[in-house]
């Protein structure tokens, strides 16, 4: 197997400082890029669901908690005996006690799927999560999402009881989400640090304050 060139620790020191610049300007792109999300417009998503989850039936305002801001990530329903391992590898990779932090801002995040929920939580319970996971089986949520039989991250924002969609991605845009940063940026009120160009009247405060 061929392996990396060997070179001088000044010739590396300076291909790592070459790298480091690059990585600097991508990370200032990315900063940029989370801005212009929170000034996204958002469109009212009015339907009426009707989620089965281990402790009954709950409405998409249900699944807020009580927040303001709802991340979902559909994972895909590929029949009873077949689960999708892209979305079994992300799911994985969801640290629980990264949700936390989010939940601190007012996000809530909820794993859902068109599978029906004994499939459900027979999977999590194989697999051991035991992060939120509700069933939208016989509703058109996935397809009103646009998300259909595929899979895909929505994020949404309630005004009191009406609820409205600010954004959603899929495919390799679900793949570089990690937690907890990189999912408050993929929210309409970002991680509200002070650092971040937002509009004005969004709920800031100091980075490490």
């Amino acid at each position: 197997m061929e392996k990396p060139r060997i070179v001088s620790a000044g010739e590396w020191q300076q291909a790592r400082d070459e790298l480091l610049k690059a990585e600097k300007e991508a990370t200032r792109a990315q900063d940029a890029l989370a801005a212009r999300r929170r000034r996204l417009p958002m469109v009212r998503f009015a339907g009426e669901y009707a989620f089965d989850t281990p402790t009954g039936t709950k409405t998409l305002l249900d699944l807020f908690e009580g927040r303001d801001q709802l991340v979902v990530y559909q994972f895909m329903d590929n029949g009873p005996d077949h689960y999708c391992p892209g979305c079994t590898g992300f799911t994985n990779n969801v640290p629980v006690a990264a949700l936390a932090w989010p939940a601190e801002l007012g996000v809530t995040w909820v794993t859902v799927s068109n599978m029906p929920l004994a499939q459900i939580e027979a999977y999590k319970a194989r697999m051991g999560w035991t992060l939120p996971f509700v069933s939208s089986h016989g509703t058109s949520f996935a397809d009103d999402c646009g998300a259909g039989r595929g899979f895909m991250l929505s994020v949404f924002l309630r005004d009191g009881e009406d609820v409205y969609r600010t954004y959603n991605t899929t495919s390799r845009g679900v793949d570089r989400l990690l937690f907890a940063n990189n999912l408050l940026d993929l929210t309409p009120y970002g991680r509200q640090q002070d650092w971040e160009d937002s509009p004005p009247g969004w709920p800031q405060h100091p980075t490490y304050g």
